[in-house]
C-alpha cells in the first residue's frame, strides 16, 4: 500500500518524461506474496486508477499500454496469490498432522512424578517441521520412578514413527518388568519388529535408537542407569557436575542381536535436591562457528541452583547463542529433581 501510494504521488508530482506511473504493477506483484487474491485485485485495480488519472492529466495517447501492463501484472499476482494460499493451506494441513503425531511421542510430563520434580525441553532443528526422531519419558511405576530419554537414527515421520513405537512399549514395560534389563530387552524385541514391519527402503541401513534408563527407587538414596549407546546424564550436585559414564557399554536398541544382550546396569548414589539431567546427542554435537562442541558439563557448572525449569531455558538460550541461532539436529533434554530440601536459591 504506500509502495503503490508513492508511486500514485511521485507520478502526480514528476513530468511526463519520467513515466512513473509505469511502475504501478510491483504494487500488486508485491501484494501478492502476502495478500488475498481479493486484496490483489484491489490493488491493482487503485493502481489502474492511478494510472487512468495520470494519463489523462500528461498524456492519454499512452493510457492504453500501461493499463493492459497493469492488468496483465495484476491477473497473474492474483493468481500467484491462489497459488500461495493453496500451499499455505496444505502446509498447515500437514504440520497439524505431524504435530499430532509428535505429540504421541513427546506428550506432557507432569511437573511432578513419584515425589521427583521433573522438566522438559524439545526443539527441532527445522521448525517448519517440528517433528523428529527424539523421544522421553517418565513414569511413577511400582518400582520407582522410571526416565527414559533416547534418539532415533534418521528424521522426519519414519523417524516419529519408530521413536512412538519405542515410547509406547516403554509405558507398558516399565510397569510390567522386574529390572531396567528386561525393560530394555523389551524395547529391543518390539523395536525390531516394527523395522521388519515398517522397513524404510531408502535408509540403507536398519533403523536403531540410543537410550538411557533411569529407576529412582521410592526411599531414594540411589538411581539406576541402564545406557543403550546414549550421550552419558549429568548428575549437578552442590554447583559440581558428574557425568555419568556407563561402566560398559550396553547395545542400542535394535543392535542386541548384532552385537549381543549384554546389559549393564549402574547404580549411582544421589542426595536430596540432586539434578538428574538426561539430554540427546544435539545439545553435546552442537557446534560454534569455529567447529568446536559445546561444553555441556563445562556449563552445567554451578546451573543447580536454578530452578528446573530456568535451567532448561538458560540451556535453550546458550545453545541458541553457541550456534549462533544454527541448531542442525533435534534436541530433547530432560531434568529431575529428587524429593528433599532443596539447594538455596530454588
Amino acid at each position: 500500500m504506500l509502495l503503490a501510494a508513492l508511486l500514485a504521488v511521485l507520478a502526480l508530482a514528476t513530468p511526463k518524461d519520467f513515466a512513473v506511473s509505469r511502475l504501478l504493477p510491483a504494487a500488486p506483484a508485491l501484494a501478492s506474496s502476502m495478500w488475498s487474491v481479493g486484496a490483489t485485485i484491489a490493488l491493482g485495480a487503485f493502481a489502474l486508477m492511478v494510472v487512468v488519472i495520470v494519463e489523462i492529466v500528461y498524456d492519454p495517447s499512452s493510457t492504453e499500454f500501461t493499463l493492459a501492463a497493469i492488468g496483465a501484472v495484476t491477473a497473474a499476482s492474483a493468481y500467484a496469490s491462489h497459488v500461495r494460499q493453496q500451499r499455505e493451506r496444505t502446509l498447515s494441513q500437514v504440520r497439524s498432522v505431524a504435530m499430532a503425531a509428535q505429540s504421541v511421542v513427546l506428550r506432557p510430563i507432569p511437573r511432578r512424578v513419584g515425589g521427583l520434580e521433573v522438566e522438559t525441553l524439545y526443539l527441532a532443528a527445522a521448525e517448519e517441521a517440528r517433528v523428529g526422531g527424539d523421544f522421553f519419558e517418565a513414569l511413577d511405576t511400582p518400582h520407582g520412578v522410571r526416565l527414559l530419554i533416547g534418539d532415533v537414527r534418521g528424521k522426519g515421520l519414519p523417524a516419529v514413527g519408530a521413536a512412538g513405537a519405542i515410547t509406547n512399549a516403554f509405558r507398558e514395560a516399565a510397569f510390567e518388568e522386574p529390572d531396567l534389563v528386561a525393560v530394555a530387552r523389551r524395547l529391543d524385541t518390539v523395536m525390531t519388529r516394527y523395522s521388519q514391519a515398517y522397513a524404510d527402503p531408502t535408509e540403507g541401513a536398519e533403523r536403531f535408537a540410543t537410550a538411557v534408563f533411569a529407576q529412582i527407587p521410592p526411599g531414594g538414596g540411589r538411581a539406576e542407569l541402564l545406557n543403550c549407546g546414549h550421550p552419558p546424564p549429568l548428575l549437578l550436585h552442590r554447583g559440581q557436575v558428574r557425568v555419568l559414564d556407563p561402566s560398559a557399554a550396553s547395545p542400542p536398541i535394535t543392535m542386541a542381536a548384532l552385537i549381543g544382550d549384554s546389559y549393564t546396569v549402574d547404580t549411582v548414589p544421589v542426595a536430596p535436591g540432586d539434578r538428574l539431567l538426561l539430554y540427546t546427542d544435539g545439545v553435546t554435537e552442537t557446534r560454534d562457528r569455529a567447529g568446536d562442541f559445546f561444553p555441556l558439563d563445562a556449563w552445567a557448572a554451578g546451573q543447580d541452583a536454578l530452578p528446573l525449569r530456568a535451567l532448561l531455558d538458560a540451556l535453550h538460550q546458550q545453545l541458541v547463542r553457541f550456534s549462533g541461532g544454527a541448531l542442525d539436529d533435534d534436541i530433547a533434554a530432560l531434568v529431575v529433581r529428587l524429593g528433599g530440601s532443596p539447594p538455596s536459591g530454588d
